[in-house]
């Protein structure tokens, strides 16, 4: 069994003053809050028992917003982090969550969107006694962590933000873990920054030759929503989707229904409370659409 883990946390200081009264996943990615978009790879990748990371002052907004994932046939639990101190911290936290499970953990702030997603998603959570990380090639590389890997995909080495980058793959912000990652985590020293790293918990999956990666090709987008720049993009870019489609991403009543979590009549009685407003009626109209 795979748990899943959305890590909201921190302050939202590079959207400042956005962020000055609000969680910057509860800020709009076009017609959706942008935590939709994180808990929509969760619930794709098949995943039930859902983890939300955040502090006192915004999970009750959380809550407000998702409940207990019932109507979204999901279980969804809430967790305090009072200071960041750094991805890795999320595992030990979350020790009592976790269990003897292997966990997902995807950072609330990131956007994926692609063929066959789910498909790959899926493929990946089967995997055993291993972590796997997922990686994009981008223009700016010396802004993430880095995966350098050869001709026979076999990892060379991991960087964090490095001057002169080995490679133009960046690790994104949604990783795959066995049930070691607590141990792991809990081995970690802080950096000079202050923070415990996580490329410093992925290279211990790469010495114990347990690290595997996944390359987003071109026919992927990939996007850390955590700038005002980046912010508008996903919107645009979710924008142009959906009208072009007339299809909307990250309906997460959409995927329950598609995952069979919840049914038609399920889904007619949760939307009956629902204001009226353009993403009721698509849910309406799923309602009565044949599956």
């Amino acid at each position: 069994m795979r748990k899943g883990i959305i890590l909201a946390g921190g302050k939202g200081t590079r959207l400042y003053p956005l962020t000055a009264g609000i969680s910057k996943q509860l800020l709009p990615v076009y017609d959706k809050p942008m935590i939709f978009y994180s808990l929509s790879v969760l619930m794709l990748a098949g995943i039930k028992d859902i983890l939300l990371i955040s502090t006192s002052a915004d999970i009750p907004s959380y809550k407000r917003l998702l409940g207990d994932g019932e109507r979204f046939g999901i279980n969804l639990s809430y967790q305090i982090q009072e200071y960041p101190h750094g991805i890795p911290q999320a595992f030990t936290i979350s020790e009592s969550f976790i269990g003897n499970d292997s966990v997902c953990m995807i950072l609330g702030d990131n956007f994926f969107y692609g063929q066959s997603f789910q498909d790959k998603l899926r493929s990946i959570s089967e995997r055993k006694d291993e972590a796997t990380v997922l990686i994009y090639n981008v223009a700016n590389p010396e802004h993430y962590g880095v995966l350098e890997f050869n001709s026979s995909d076999e990892i060379l080495s991991i960087e964090e933000k490095p001057v002169s980058p080995k490679s133009s793959f960046a690790i994104t912000g949604l990783y795959f873990f066995d049930n070691s990652v607590i141990d792991y985590s809990k081995s970690l020293e802080k950096s000079l920054r202050g923070e415990f790293e996580i490329t410093d918990l992925i290279k211990k999956y790469l010495v114990e030759k347990k690290l595997k990666f996944e390359i987003l090709g071109r026919g992927f987008a990939w996007l850390d929503t955590g700038t005002h720049d980046r912010l508008i993009q996903a919107s645009s870019f979710v924008q142009a989707i959906e009208h072009m489609q007339g299809q909307k991403i990250a309906c997460i009543e959409e995927i329950a229904l598609n995952n069979q979590w919840i049914t038609k009549q399920k889904l007619k009685n949760f939307i009956s409370s629902y204001g009226d407003c353009e993403y009721k009626e698509y849910l309406q109209k799923l309602a009565n659409i044949k599956i």
